[in-house]
């Protein structure tokens, strides 16, 4: 840590880790809280967010490049993560689209998540909506089985499950854990981390990796049938007492093995485990798979992403668009709420904007713009705050299983709500005003101004069509607010700034005193709105102290509004929308939450004890009878998913032979 300029002291959670996981055996890894299970899988499944990794991480003996495993590898989270305004059909639809092989066709693709379905038995939920959790949509339990096909349909050749049964009864924990069975006997590798199994749950696994606070390994090996192995084990061990007939071995394993049983018996499980038989023999097979095979080539990718930028476009837009038709409350509160905003502004303001004659006029119409631009915005940036933490979450998941990259992402987010113009709010308000002879937001001889080329006429009303993309870029910068800052607090202080900066006072002409103005989105669609109502008319009012005046020059001179400056208003607004969209998605390819990369290898961390290979090879024995097991059974069958060395992500029904070994890490 020093050497990397790292001060002070750092808590290490995982510390001499070793074991190998192998296809057709499903593993558990089992501890107390705070044992380092879903630290461990993070860190083999290149999801850890937070903190230093020191270490080699190799795949079949090659050094690990996340992006290449991401796309080889599927990684099931505890909580079940996805949108929830799609159907349980259509989000594995989704998935398969971005993450199996470009090779594979529509045809190829619908049959194999038609089989997924049927092997997690989805077929009864397939046109239900996701939802919610815990408001609609899926129970948990079908939300589990969902997240699981949701990386199943990726054909990955390796599965880490982060507590699969967590929450759930004894009876979704069955459904559960039934499917996941399902999935080993395809010849996958499969991994999950479990806290307080039952004994059937924990009866289901092949083998186990049992861990203690601190990050240490008390066993590492096979449970045997009715865990007889495993008991075995502990039970030649002096002072352990035995297991009582008919206890879960799984209670029972963790209570022998705590920190308090490990003090009153003066044992150190661990050090235990390092002088055993078991680890010499899992040490010869790391020893074994962690040379690559003869002949072996280091597994690569000549693209990032499984599909090209415009397919990766196409898929995002297609989901956000059923996302956004799905959504009713969305668009009714947007489109009800500036409705009724409308109304309210057209009864405060009867009349006042029909003719201005004197100097009240027309600030009665300023101050009537200024509130209802506000408004828009505000309302806007709450109906949106919701939707935006759901989709980000999703799209931390999507990220790190390498869907796409950021900039479909982003458009995604945005074109959408192009193809629903009509809901959008701008228009309701100046409709509103029109219809009703109010006048506050367009005045009333703004048909003279249709030639002012800010939008076609034929978008719009005539009255509208000069405010009309000044609001619409303004109510889509308030969208990107949520985009670009994450914090609801820091989104909140942003628009009182925007609001406090863009009042309708005379312009300050320093940059010293004047940047504050010009950098608010605010001030720029406020002066578009109020000069292209109101810029050229020549009509003259009274101005208590001052005379007449012609409302083209009280603007000009009181507040520095002039109506040439209009097309530069015009293009500030583009430029606003553009540099929010821009911090958007550099802000999201470069988030936090992205994982972090293993460090460059350190070769002096007790290689004889810390060097842990966790991957899919097996014994050539095993492998053998695998291949000769699998290999000609029909795709229809039981072990109908299977894995092609040259096209990962392609369901074939050869068996898979590639071998996988992992060596992490000690953090």
């Amino acid at each position: 840590m020093k050497e990397k300029g790292i001060e002070g002291g750092y808590l290490q959670l995982l510390k001499d880790v070793s074991g190998a996981f192998r296809p057709g055996i499903l593993t558990a890894l089992v501890g107390v809280s705070g044992a380092g299970k879903t630290t461990l899988m993070d860190v083999l499944a290149g999801r850890k967010t937070g903190g230093y990794i020191q270490g080699s991480i190799f795949v079949s003996g090659y050094p690990k490049n996340q992006a290449t495993f991401a796309r080889v590898s599927g990684y099931c989270e505890q909580n079940d993560i996805h949108s929830p305004n799609v159907t349980v059909y259509e989000s594995l639809l989704y998935s398969s689209w971005l993450r199996l092989s470009s090779d594979v066709n529509s045809r190829t693709r619908k049959m194999f998540i038609a089989e997924l379905m049927e092997l997690m038995e989805l077929n009864p939920i397939r046109n239900a909506l996701v939802g919610l959790p815990g408001v609609d949509g899926l129970s948990i339990e079908q939300r589990k089985r969902l997240t699981i096909a949701v990386e199943l349909v990726a054909n990955p050749s390796i599965i880490f499950l982060d507590e699969p049964t967590s929450g759930l009864d004894a009876r979704a924990a069955a459904i559960v854990m039934r499917t996941v069975r399902n999935t080993v006997d395809t010849g996958r590798t499969v991994v999950c981390t479990i806290h307080q199994p039952s004994i059937d749950i924990f009866e289901s696994f092949d083998e186990l990796i049992l861990m203690k606070m601190g990050g240490q390994i008390l066993y590492a090996g096979p449970l045997g049938k009715q865990s007889h192995k495993l008991l075995e084990y502990f039970g030649a061990i002096t002072s352990v007492p035995k297991i009582r007939n008919g206890y879960n071995p799984a209670a029972w394993v963790l209570e022998v093995t705590s920190s308090m049983a490990e003090s009153q018996r003066n044992i150190d499980f661990a050090e235990i485990y390092f002088k055993s038989s078991l680890y010499q023999e899992n040490q010869e097979l790391i020893r074994e798979l962690s040379t690559p095979s003869s002949g072996s080539k280091d597994l690569f990718f000549h693209t990032e992403y499984t599909q090209p930028f415009l397919v990766q476009c196409k898929a995002c837009l297609w989901k956000q668009h059923w996302s956004y038709w799905r959504n009713p409350q969305y668009n009714v509160t947007r489109f009800v709420t500036t409705i009724v905003i409308a109304a309210i502004f057209g009864v405060i303001f009867m009349n006042k904007g029909e003719k201005i004659e004197k100097q009240q006029d027309l600030l009665n119409m300023m101050g009537a713009l200024f509130a209802a631009v506000v408004f828009l915005g505000a309302i806007n940036q709450n109906a949106v705050q919701p939707i935006v933490a759901v989709e980000r979450t999703v799209f931390y998941r999507e990220r790190a299983a390498g869907m796409y990259s950021s900039l479909p992402y982003a458009l995604a987010q945005l074109l959408p709500r192009r193809l629903f113009l009509p809901t959008n709010p701008p228009r309701p308000p100046l409709a509103i005003a029109r219809s009703r002879n109010n006048r506050v937001t367009l005045y009333h001889d703004s048909n003279k101004y249709l030639h002012h080329d800010f939008v076609p006429a034929d978008w719009i009303s005539v009255d509208s069509c000069k405010s009309f993309v000044v609001l619409l870029l303004y109510v889509d910068e308030c969208h990107l607010l949520h985009y670009v800052w994450h914090d609801d607090h820091v989104i909140d202080t942003k628009s009182t700034s925007f609001s406090c900066f863009s009042l309708f006072l005379p312009l300050p002409l320093e940059f010293v005193l004047g940047w504050c103005y010009w950098a608010t989105p605010l001030s720029w669609t406020v002066y578009g709105l109020l000069t292209s109502q109101v810029g050229k008319e020549t009509i003259s009012f009274e101005v208590p102290g001052a005379g007449n005046m012609t409302v083209q020059w009280f603007i000009k001179q009181e507040f520095g509004f002039e109506y040439d400056f209009l097309p530069i208003v015009a293009a500030a607004h583009i430029v606003w929308f553009l540099l929010f969209f821009i911090i958007f998605v550099c802000g999201i390819k470069r988030d936090p939450k992205t994982p972090l990369r293993a460090s460059s290898p350190i070769s002096q961390i007790r290689k004889d004890r810390a060097r842990t290979l966790i991957g899919s090879g097996v014994r050539r024995k095993h492998h053998h009878h695998l291949r000769n097991t699998h290999h000609h059974r029909h795709l229809k069958h039981q072990h109908r998913y299977r894995f092609d060395d040259a096209r990962p992500g392609t369901p074939t029904q050869q068996h898979h032979r590639h071998h996988y070994s992992i060596i992490p890490i000690s953090k």
